[in-house]
């Protein structure tokens, strides 16, 4: 593990800004985008909306962006008013936001409809219950066909839509023949300087480390069991082998039975905010991130390359679409196919000696494009200029 003397930190709640700010927010500038989610939360709602808005700011163009959720749909007139293109963001068909759609069309305000993942297109429900672990019964398909059905027909309302990767582009092409926009997620200005900061102090100690040797699984939502799994074997082996080897997990996953021999060389901590995550993740040495290979995971994200790169911690991960992109095997991380996992995991130890080139590498890389900066003229072009088949 890394020695660090990152304090812990609270992370700013962004509910606590009121309607009327919001709504004067989006009448300044010259043009005027406002961002509808159902419910702000810590996952989806900060990349796909917050990280947005605050990327528009540092453009440099005159551009009122806010956010307004589900419960202040009464307030539709007021924000179109405002607005000249709406956003929703990963919600399920309504009748008022169907309505929200007409009246902005009947205004001639674009409407845009962002998603992260594959949950629009019922032919995957089958695929993503058994990806998740869930039962197939009558009330299970009930419910995910619907709630599938529901983003689909939002989605199919929409003038355009814009997803995280050219993989979940030609998804939502074929299912719904809209116009494509990709914008990546990417790390907004607080995880940035806290996470400058974390790397500064590894970088000035020589990336000093304790005799032990942290490979760290991150989860952010209770649905990774059969992702774990894909690295299970491989790392119980190692863990047998290597004594140093301490297996840290942050969020909601249940490492299970299989590793209680271990005893204190597995630590187990809650879901921590995006700031404390950071400092978490610069503490291991390897974060891990195992993932089936299907249609469903190779539409997501890779956030947790970057998020990881940026505090100077390196990562090995399943070859999907954008971690292989995302990952220079041996030079900014290590891709590891299902079956070679246990030899990426002795790749990664043999090269603890020349870590800090191989972590510096892979931050100025993710620093180079997964910020603002960087995103903010892509997410200015998605809402502005034509939407083109990307």
């Amino acid at each position: 593990m890394f020695l660090t003397k990152i304090p812990t930190l609270d992370a700013p709640d962004p509910e606590t800004e009121s309607f009327g700010a919001r709504l004067t927010r989006l009448g300044q500038g010259t043009r005027h985008v406002a961002y509808f989610y159902p419910r702000p939360n810590t996952g989806t709602f900060r990349y796909r909306v917050l990280n947005m808005i605050e990327a528009l700011a540092v453009t440099g163009e005159a551009v009122g962006a806010s956010w307004f959720s589900g419960a202040e749909l009464c307030y539709l007139d007021a924000i179109l008013d405002r607005a000249d293109v709406i956003v929703i963001c990963h919600a399920k068909y309504s009748r008022a936001l169907a309505q929200l759609v007409a009246k902005a069309r009947a205004r001639r305000k674009r409407v845009l409809y962002d998603v992260d993942d594959l949950v629009f297109d019922d032919r995957y429900v089958h695929l993503i219950l058994n990806y998740l672990d869930h039962s197939t019964d009558d009330v299970d398909f009930n419910y995910w066909f619907a709630d599938f059905g529901r983003y689909g027909a939002l989605m199919k309302l929409c003038d355009g839509v814009v997803v995280t990767n050219k993989f979940l582009a030609d998804r939502a092409r074929e299912f719904s023949g809209l116009p494509m926009a990709v914008i990546p997620n990417f790390m907004n200005r607080l995880q940035l300087e806290h996470s400058a900061r974390i790397l500064a102090e590894k970088c000035a100690s020589g990336f000093a480390r304790d005799g032990y040797i942290h490979v760290g699984y991150f989860s952010g939502s209770p649905t990774h069991r059969r992702d774990f799994a894909v690295v299970e074997d491989a790392l119980l082996a190692l863990m047998d082998a290597d004594p140093r080897v301490v297996l840290l997990i942050v969020g909601f996953l249940d490492p299970g039975s299989r590793f209680a021999r271990f005893g204190e060389r597995v630590e187990v901590f809650p879901l921590q905010n995006i700031l404390n995550l950071q400092r978490a993740i610069g503490e291991v040495e390897i974060n891990l991130i195992p993932l089936q290979d299907n249609i469903f995971t190779n539409c997501k994200s890779e956030l947790k390359v970057f998020e990881a790169s940026a505090v100077g911690t390196i990562s090995i991960g399943s070859p999907t679409f954008t971690l292989n992109r995302a990952i220079s095997d041996g030079i900014t991380g290590f891709v590891a196919p299902a079956h070679l996992w246990g030899q990426a995991l002795a790749r990664a130890i043999d090269r603890l000696d020349s870590y800090p080139d191989m972590a510096m590498a892979a931050a100025h890389a993710a620093l180079r494009c997964y910020v603002p900066d960087v995103q903010g003229p892509v997410v200015l072009r998605a809402l502005f200029g034509d939407l083109v088949d990307t």
